[in-house]
């Protein structure tokens, strides 16, 4: 059984990515009427209907539940989209399997380029975040861009806990795009004298039914919201338009990004260090 979800806790909204590539008023499941585009000569109508909007196809695959698989790209920027098997309809969204995984994560990860984010790092440095782990010459350091309300954002935090008492450091970096809250948690949190408690306030109040501390700021001041937006923006750079999205460098110096909550598996590759034992029984399922 597969579900597509549209939009969900922690991505982005894909409607803004469909109205960027193909510049349509529309929902993330777009139907064609019949023979209201010509066919060329590779492609179904509706890919060609993209295509017609300045979309350039760079693959196809076979996807789940006989779908088909399409990465295309537009200035520079990639995502995938699919069709079902009669090829009348295109969707776009996150792909998910009966057990919850992530198929466009996955789909992603295999047909997407690599871009280089050498320079792109660089900026991280610069950014507005908040510091936990390691403070002083640690072992190893990410970037973790989040929204204040994303629960999957606090299931990375969780699982990073116990990464931080043998030497890691994180850079949380606050974005706002889930709730209307989430912009004044996000100023609150960089406005904060101490910032890593103001972040682990917050992480640890989400869903427990009470707005912390850092959601009673009124109004965001201009300077701070302009920083929130730069967040954004190196986010979105980084080619992620959700949270959680890590960026780390592997150990031959390289730098990778990710979108979406990791497996456990795989946060000792993203921070160089042996694996941890997890004990909160929420992370269970990302075993």
């Amino acid at each position: 059984m597969i579900k597509l979800l549209s939009h969900a806790a922690d991505s982005m909204p894909e409607l803004a990515a469909v109205k960027a590539f193909a510049g349509k008023t529309a929902v993330a499941i777009l139907l064609l009427a019949p023979g209201s585009l010509a066919m060329a000569a590779d492609y179904p109508k509706i890919i060609q209907s993209i295509i017609d909007k300045g979309v350039k196809v760079e693959k196809s695959f076979p996807a789940a539940s006989n779908m088909k698989g399409w990465v295309v790209s537009q200035n520079g920027k990639y995502m995938i989209v699919y069709t079902t098997p009669d090829d009348k309809t295109l969707l776009s969204g996150m792909l998910i399997d009966e057990n919850g995984e992530n198929l466009t994560t996955l789909y992603s990860d295999k047909y997407i380029p690599r871009p280089d984010y050498g320079a792109l790092y660089k900026d991280l440095g610069k950014a507005s975040f908040a510091v936990e782990g390691k403070s002083k010459n640690p072992k190893s350091t990410l970037y973790v861009f989040f929204d204040p309300n994303c629960p999957y954002c606090q299931m990375a935090w969780k699982a990073l806990q116990p990464y931080e008492k043998v030497g890691l450091q994180v850079r949380w970096l606050p974005v706002a795009y889930l709730r209307p809250s989430s912009q004044t948690k996000a100023a609150a949190i960089l406005e904060a004298s101490d910032k890593g408690a103001a972040f682990r306030d917050t992480m640890q109040n989400l869903g427990h039914g009470k707005e912390t501390s850092a959601a009673g700021s009124a109004s965001v001041k201009p300077k701070t919201a302009a920083k929130i937006r730069k967040n954004s923006e190196l986010m979105q750079n980084f080619g992620m338009t959700g949270t959680p999205g890590i960026v780390w460098k592997d150990k031959d110096g390289k730098v990778t990004a990710k979108a979406g909550m990791p497996r456990l598996s795989e946060i000792p590759v993203m921070t160089g260090l042996p694996e941890q034992k997890m004990t909160d029984p929420a992370l269970a399922r990302f075993q």
